[in-house]
C-alpha cells in the first residue's frame, strides 16, 4: 500500500452542517453505548462530502471528538481507507482503473487524456472542475477500460469518448452514465450473441409484436401466482403512478394519445404489459 499523508495546506477549522450534524446522531445512536466508534466511518464520509470530496485534518479532529476517540485512532483509518481522500479533489473526481483488463483494454491511453485534459495525477485543474487518479481494480472487468467519476461508473471507454465526456463534465453539459458505446449491462459488445428470443424478456420492445409481449406477460404472471407474489392489472393509460414508472415504454398513438396497455404491478413497478 502507498504511503497517504494529509496534504499540507489544512482550512483552519470544521463543523457539520445543521443537517450532517443531525444525521451523525442518527448514526451514533444505531449502536450501543459505549459503541459509538463504530459510527466513525459513516460520519469520516459525511465530513469528506461537506468538505467537496476531500477530508481534511480538521474534520478527522471533530470526528475523533464527537466519538470519544484519540486522534491518532481516527488518522489511522482515515490513512488506510482509499475512500478517503486527504487532498483536495476536483468537483468531478476521476478514479481511473489500471488494473489488468482495463490496462489491455486501453487505459494507458486514457492517462494520456487525463494529463492533456486536466494535469498531472492528483492535480486538481486550474478552473476546479476536474481531478484524476489511477486505482486498482472497480469491478467492472467486463467492460473495460473503465472509471468511476463521483458516484458514477463510466465504461467502454475510448480516448475519443473520454475526451468527450471530461469536456461534457467541464462545461456542466449532461452525460450518459454506464457504458459510453450503447452495451447492455455487461452483454457482448456488439449485442447478445445468445437467448436473443424476445419472449424471453418482460420489456420487450412494443414494436416487436404483441404476441411476444403477450407470452412474455403470461409467463410473467405464472411465475407470479406460483410463487404467491401479490399483483394487480392496471391501465397504464390511466393510473398516473404506473404511467409514470412505465415512461416512455408505452409511446403514443397516431393521435398523440398515449397507447392503452394493461399492465401487471407489483408493489408499485411496472412489470410487463399485454396489448
Amino acid at each position: 500500500m502507498s504511503v497517504r499523508r494529509l496534504a499540507a495546506e489544512q482550512p483552519a477549522s470544521f463543523a457539520f452542517t445543521a443537517e450532517n450534524d443531525a444525521w451523525a446522531d442518527r448514526q451514533i445512536a444505531k449502536y450501543p453505548e459505549g459503541r459509538q466508534a463504530s459510527a466513525v466511518i459513516s460520519l469520516l464520509w459525511k465530513a469528506q462530502e461537506q468538505c467537496g470530496g476531500w477530508l481534511p485534518e480538521p474534520a478527522i479532529r471533530v470526528v475523533a471528538d464527537r466519538l470519544g476517540m484519540p486522534n491518532i485512532r481516527v488518522l489511522e483509518i482515515a490513512t488506510f481507507y482509499t475512500m478517503f481522500n486527504l487532498e483536495p479533489v476536483g468537483r468531478h473526481f476521476v478514479q481511473l482503473c489500471g488494473t489488468t483488463h482495463c490496462m489491455m483494454r486501453g487505459s494507458e491511453e486514457l492517462k494520456d487524456v487525463c494529463r492533456q485534459k486536466i494535469g498531472p495525477e492528483r492535480h486538481v485543474s486550474a478552473d476546479g472542475a476536474l481531478s484524476w487518479l489511477e486505482v486498482e481494480c472497480l469491478g467492472a472487468c467486463a467492460n473495460a477500460p473503465m472509471a468511476q467519476i463521483n458516484y458514477d461508473y463510466y465504461e467502454d471507454l475510448t480516448p475519443d469518448n473520454f475526451g468527450a465526456l471530461l469536456d461534457n463534465l467541464r462545461a456542466g453539459r449532461p452525460v450518459k452514465t454506464g457504458s459510453q458505446i450503447g452495451r447492455q449491462c455487461s452483454a457482448p459488445a456488439l449485442g447478445p450473441t445468445s437467448l436473443t428470443d424476445p419472449a424471453l424478456y418482460i420489456f420487450t420492445s412494443l414494436t416487436a409484436g404483441s404476441s411476444h409481449i403477450v407470452t412474455a406477460t403470461s409467463r410473467l404472471e405464472t411465475i407470479l401466482r406460483a410463487n404467491r407474489v401479490p399483483f394487480r392489472a392496471v391501465d397504464i393509460a390511466t393510473d398516473e403512478k404506473a404511467r409514470m414508472l412505465w415512461g416512455r415504454r408505452a409511446g403514443k398513438d397516431e393521435g398523440g394519445r398515449l397507447r392503452k396497455l394493461p399492465g401487471l404491478v407489483q408493489e408499485g413497478f411496472v412489470l410487463g404489459v399485454s396489448c
